[in-house]
This record gives C-alpha cells, sequence and structure tokens, in this order.
C-alpha cells in the first residue's frame, strides 16, 4: 500500500506525475515546468515585445519555439476576492487571469489549476483563463451601496501583466475603471508591460492612489531565463522601476521568492540595483512550497542544480520546522528559525543601507466617488 501524502497535502495524480522515461529529459523551451510531454508543442510566433529577450528582433523571434498558449475566456459573477491572511497589507485583490505564460517554477497559484481539472504544471503555463468582463464586474461592485473602499493589490496571485494581456487589455480595463472614480489600488509584476498603462497609473501615482512593485528575484540572466522563462530579463525590469520611477510613481521593489543557495546571495545587490533605478521600499518572501509547487520545484532543482539540491532542501526544511512547508500564518511567508531570521536581518540592513525602508505606501481612500453602475448609461438613467 501506498504511504499517505504529509498532511496538508495529496497525492499527485498518474496524470501529473511524469513517467519514468521522461525523468531526464530537459525542459521544454520557453517554460517553466520540466514535466513536459511529447507532441504536445508547435511552433508558435508570439507578439514581440520589448522584454529584454530581445523578442523585438525578427532572428530572434524566428528562432523561438515554445508551448502553444490557449486562451480560455470566462466570464466571472466576481471579481474582487477578500483577503483573510493577516500576512498581507491589503484586503482586497483582483486577479484578471487564472494561470500565467511567465512559467515561474516555484508559483504558490500554481495549484489552484487543480481545481479546474487542470495541470498545475504545464497546463497552468499554457492554458490561461481570461476574465474578460472583470472591468465590468469591478464597476458594479464598486458602485454597490454596501461598498467601502479599501486599497485593491492587482496581481498577488498571476501576473496582471503576463504576455496574453498585450492583446486582451483586461487589466488596462481594471485600472481605467479604478482611475475613473480615484480608487487606490497596488500593482506586483514582473513584466515591462506596466509601462504601456502609464498614462493612467502615473497620475493616480501622483495623487497617492497608486504604488507598484517590481519582482527582481535575480540579476544574473541566466537563472532568471530557467527559474522565470517568460517574464521579463532582470535588466529590462530594473528599466521599469526606473521609468515609474521617473514617471512620478511610488514603486518598490520584491525580492521573492528568496531561495535558499539559489537567489539568496542576490538579496544586497538586487537592493542596491533597484534603489539606484529609483525604488523607495523593499520587501523579501522565503520560499512557499505548498501542494503540487513541492514536487515541481524539486524536479527542477534536480534538473537544474543537481549537486546543490539536496542542500537547497535541506535550508528550506530547517526554515519550515523540519517540513518542505508550512502554511501557518505570520511564518508562511518569511519561514522561522536562525537562518529564516539571518535573511530578515540581511534584507532590513540591506534596506536601510540604500535607502528602501520606505514602508508600503499608504494609499488614498478618501478621494474615491462611486462609479455609474454601467459604463453605459442613457439620458433616461441620467434624468430618471
Amino acid at each position: 500500500m501506498t504511504a499517505p501524502p504529509p498532511k496538508g497535502q495529496r497525492t499527485i495524480s498518474r496524470d501529473e506525475a511524469p513517467r519514468p522515461e521522461d525523468a531526464g529529459r530537459l525542459p521544454a523551451k520557453g517554460r517553466g515546468t520540466v514535466w513536459a510531454i511529447e507532441h504536445r508543442y508547435s511552433r508558435q510566433m508570439g507578439e514581440s515585445c520589448d522584454d529584454g529577450w530581445g523578442t523585438l528582433d525578427q532572428e530572434a523571434a524566428e528562432e523561438r519555439l515554445g508551448p502553444e498558449t490557449t486562451v480560455i475566456e470566462e466570464r466571472v459573477k466576481s471579481i474582487l476576492s477578500k483577503n483573510d491572511s493577516p500576512d498581507l497589507s491589503f484586503d482586497l485583490s483582483i486577479n484578471p487571469y487564472r494561470g500565467c505564460e511567465h512559467g515561474c517554477i516555484y508559483c504558490f497559484a500554481r495549484p489552484t489549476h487543480s481545481y479546474l481539472g487542470l495541470s498545475p504544471g504545464l497546463d497552468f503555463e499554457t492554458k490561461i483563463i481570461a476574465k474578460v468582463n472583470a472591468a465590468e464586474r469591478l464597476r458594479e461592485q464598486l458602485a454597490a451601496r454596501s461598498y467601502r473602499p479599501s486599497p485593491i493589490n492587482i496581481g498577488s496571485a498571476t501576473d496582471a501583466y503576463q504576455p496574453v494581456e498585450r492583446k486582451l487589455g483586461i487589466t488596462r480595463a481594471v485600472i481605467q475603471v479604478l482611475a475613473e472614480c480615484a480608487h487606490p489600488f497596488s500593482l506586483v509584476t514582473k513584466s515591462s508591460g506596466v509601462e504601456r498603462d502609464l498614462d493612467l497609473v502615473a497620475p493616480m501615482g501622483e495623487r497617492g492612489l497608486a504604488a507598484v512593485y517590481v519582482s527582481v528575484t535575480s540579476l544574473d540572466p541566466a537563472l532568471a531565463r530557467i527559474l522565470e522563462p517568460r517574464a521579463a530579463a532582470p535588466h529590462r525590469r530594473i528599466r521599469t522601476i526606473e521609468a515609474l520611477a521617473r514617471a512620478g510613481v511610488p514603486v518598490g521593489v520584491s525580492v521573492s521568492p528568496i531561495i535558499p543557495f539559489i537567489n539568496e546571495p542576490e538579496i544586497e545587490r538586487i537592493l542596491e540595483s533597484a534603489a539606484g533605478a529609483g525604488a523607495s521600499s523593499a520587501f523579501g518572501i522565503v520560499l512557499r512550497l505548498p501542494w503540487e509547487v513541492n514536487p515541481l520545484f524539486q524536479r527542477w532543482l534536480d534538473q537544474h542544480f543537481p549537486h546543490r539540491a539536496a542542500r537547497v532542501m535541506a535550508r528550506i526544511r530547517d526554515m519550515r520546522g523540519g517540513k518542505d512547508y508550512d502554511s501557518t500564518f505570520s511564518t508562511r511567508m518569511r519561514g522561522e528559525g536562525v537562518w529564516a531570521q539571518l535573511i530578515a536581518q540581511r534584507l532590513a540592513k540591506a534596506k536601510r543601507r540604500f535607502g528602501l525602508d520606505d514602508d508600503r505606501r499608504q494609499l488614498d481612500v478618501s478621494q474615491f466617488m462611486k462609479p455609474l453602475a454601467s459604463s453605459r448609461v442613457g439620458q433616461g438613467d441620467l434624468f430618471g
């Protein structure tokens, strides 16, 4: 009889697990997981963008080979999610997409694809659920009599500026609604795509209504390419911080997740680079390995860092009370024990040294004006 999984985790299904003959296969180009299935990919010419990887170069674009992305449209009943975790600084969040093309191997949101009957592995990166009526639902919820303004975080689970946003513009439509009614919001991204919407974000930032946090996990392009294969290159993210700061948007840097012996040695260098680009605050979260993220990440370690994998996992367990993951509030974001304390001390000292000890920006809720329930209002509705 197979041993039961650890408490709080479930057994990986046969469909999700790699076949023995696939165990040594290299990751598919352009995706994060190593759990690849033959004949599943086709040449896909995506839309060119300035992501720092040279995709604007015709020659590079012609050589690009990657798995095809399928976008599944969803019309949601509600778009605002309430946060019940004391570890987070916001009460409400919006995630315009389920799944993420960036393919970050460590993404804690991967298990949510299981709820949809999809794989937290490759399906999470290739089958993207787009909430096409997000702006419409947001307008309705903000217009409700019972609604009281509270800063909204955009992209807390999956990146609101992942590649499909260039074409769909769902995130931009959401920000347009927030701008219309002067509703405060914060945004977390590892994409340069946010620069497209500076015409909306910059004026709100100047009014104390918006703040952006750019995730910079590593300055090493070789590491970034295998850790976050479809996200913007590290130097491009630093340029994004620069562009946001120059436009007057309060901008912070997220060094998350911090992975022992992988990107952890870079903490100080990342904060110094971000500060030089204009960031005014910073924070970091240690690696989390809930549910299916754990086996996916460990397979990734074995593929890319075979001589370091055991050491990495040993340190992670040191910070998780001997377990691969502990979901306890107050410690799940930072870990516990000596090593977690050392990381926290390094972060705090580096923030002070580089002038990044400004707390997360307090956003102004007093300017909020309820929007009309619908953007399509006729004369009869106005004079009614």
